[in-house]
């Protein structure tokens, strides 16, 4: 009699903590921001050579985009359930698709658990998020063993902006790493200069709290999302309201993202629940109109994203399923039915577009390929003319005997 015991993908792995935020590791700006440093540090010793350089260029080609970097964070919180509040950062593998269970590294932060994530995009850091305060870690790369070396390393450097402030349930960099946005349970908005921290922008909404926020790719808006009253856009070079998008009767809205383009033709997607449904709804962002909604799933709607390339994007549930999307129609690519059996905390993609990334509470990451449907459609064309030429023959020995 068979069991049902469902069977792990080599994809998905097990890290014994609840797992609230996950993100990629950007390797190639880590090993080129540690390359430019120890030439600036040769320089200071007055042998700046090319093989500093060269150095730094070695390690970057070392995994060829085979082997990529995640990191994880989350844990039991201040209670003592036995669980501990931890970083890891663990190693993907993309020909065998084999997520390992061992982490590169390991870093408990004691009391207090990393329930948000901001990846620096030059490659400085992350800044972490916990119950009243955010730190900043800095990577710790050597060149000696590439990616099994690397670390995380408190930075020194007292973030006193964000110190008892509260828990921050978004934080985000902008696309050049020079402005960071955090938004609290308290209902707090703040935009910093980085790394300054010089305040550029404040907000509070009493009786509210700010579930999600983002950047536009050219950097001059970032749109916050509260669990009450309009998604608000804000103009980031007069620090003003731009635009207040409403809710339809009826909507919840939950997750808020700006597309990626190379020509930065640029549309704000927004998440939200209509009843006992999950959609997705599109903004323009020269008009800020509606141009298109569209029901996704029956469950709510627990994580959210869109691809550096903008071609996708991703979902997660409080049921465990993944769900990624063309963006440019919505259509569903690819759906994996209880990916994790718990609720999906975060849904990331690779720096290439080429990986996903999903995070739950129930312990699981697991990484997800994208996969083309192309061949099998041009397959499927092939098989529909040849049915029609056999019919055309078929018919035409018929008509050939009859007469």
């Amino acid at each position: 009699m068979a069991t049902g015991r469902r069977e792990t993908p080599p994809c998905s792995k097990t890290y014994g903590f609840p797992i609230y935020c996950a993100a990629w590791v950007p390797l190639a700006q880590i090993s080129a921001a540690a390359a430019a440093e120890k030439v600036e540090e040769e320089k200071k010793e007055g042998d700046a050579t090319s093989e500093g350089e060269g150095g730094g260029d070695s390690s970057a080609s070392t995994d060829k985009g085979d082997r990529l970097l995640v990191a994880l964070g989350g844990g039991g919180g201040e209670g003592r359930s036995g669980v501990p509040n931890v970083v890891v950062i663990s190693q993907f593998d993309v020909p065998s698709r084999f997520l390992a269970e061992q982490p590169v590294f390991r870093m408990e932060t004691e009391r207090d658990v990393p329930y948000r994530m901001a990846v620096h995009p030059g490659g400085d850091g992350i800044i972490f998020s916990f119950p009243k305060s955010c730190r900043w870690f800095q990577w710790d790369f050597s060149e000696t063993r590439g990616t099994h070396n690397l670390s995380l390393r408190s930075s020194g450097e007292a973030l006193t902006q964000l110190k008892d402030v509260g828990q921050q349930l978004a934080l985000s960099f902008d696309e050049e790493g020079s402005l960071l946005a955090t938004g609290s349970e308290d209902g707090h908005l703040r935009i910093f200069k980085w790394p300054s921290m010089e305040n550029i922008l404040e907000e509070t909404v009493d009786n509210t709290t700010l579930k999600d926020l983002d950047f536009s790719s050219d950097g001059k808006f970032l749109v916050s999302l509260r669990n009450s009253g309009p998604c608000r856009v804000w103009d980031l070079i007069s620090s003003t309201v731009k635009a207040n998008l409403p809710r339809e009767d009826g909507e919840i809205f939950g997750f808020c993202r700006f597309s990626r383009s190379a020509d930065n033709s640029q549309v704000l997607f927004v998440t939200a629940m209509h009843g006992d449904q999950g959609k997705i709804i599109s903004w323009d962002t020269i008009s800020w109109n509606r141009v298109g909604s569209k029901r996704i799933v029956r469950d709510p709607i627990s994580a959210f994203n869109v691809s550096p390339d903008g071609k996708h994007l991703a979902i997660g549930t409080i049921e465990g399923t993944i769900t990624i999307l063309r963006s440019a129609n919505m259509q569903v690519q690819m759906t994996v039915k209880r990916a994790h059996l718990g609720i999906v905390t975060g849904v990331v993609f690779s720096q290439d577009s080429r990986a996903l990334m999903s995070s739950s509470f129930d312990s699981t990451a697991r990484v997800t390929i994208l996969e083309s449907k192309n061949k099998n459609a041009g397959f499927s064309m092939w098989m529909v003319i040849l049915i029609i030429i056999l019919a055309m023959l078929a018919y035409y020995i018929k008509l050939k005997a009859d007469l």
